[in-house]
């Protein structure tokens, strides 16, 4: 499934999932292919060719790339346990440990496109005041940190990051 199939339950786990597999993908086969791959479909990544041991990945910056469960954990048991092990509301949902330029590594935090606020306040897809003390904090001691609205402005983010010189 591509990224644009991954992501049409339009709810923030779906595009969080489908910035994942275009990572996973750009990872191997570079920015364009991915793209390409959402464009063409699972056609088009058949085409693609990877021999682990013969060829580098085409963005080693995304190996370790990974999500940061800090939500959802249901009834209060698990959420306890959750918390117990260290949960912390406000954190960013993904981490880039990846330095570019001053920063150590890239926070994202993700929310549904269409919560994307239209003006200040008045709708959803705003910083909690936790995700905001986090993201002060992580841009004080030399992380970068973003909000992203759906996985392409995440895809277009990253990119940007690893990119930039």
């Amino acid at each position: 499934m591509t990224p644009s199939q991954l992501a049409k339950s339009n709810t923030e786990r779906g595009h969080q999932t489908a910035f994942f597999a275009f990572c996973a993908v750009t990872h191997l086969h570079g920015f364009d292919a991915a793209y390409q791959w959402d464009a063409e479909g699972d056609r088009y990544l058949s085409t693609l060719t990877y021999s682990v041991g013969i060829h580098q990945p085409r963005v080693p910056a995304l190996k370790w790339i990974h999500a940061i469960h800090n939500q959802g954990h249901g009834d209060v048991i698990r959420g306890a346990a959750a918390k117990a092990e260290g949960l912390r509301a406000g954190v960013a949902d993904v981490f880039l440990p990846y330095p570019v330029g001053m920063w150590h590594g890239l926070y994202l935090e993700m929310k549904r496109p269409e919560h994307k606020p239209k003006r200040n306040g008045t709708s959803k897809g705003h910083l909690s005041q936790k995700q905001f003390e986090f993201s002060e904090y992580v841009l004080k001691v030399g992380y970068g940190w973003c909000v992203c609205y759906g996985w392409r402005e995440a895809a277009a983010m990253v990119r940007s990051y690893i990119e930039w010189r």
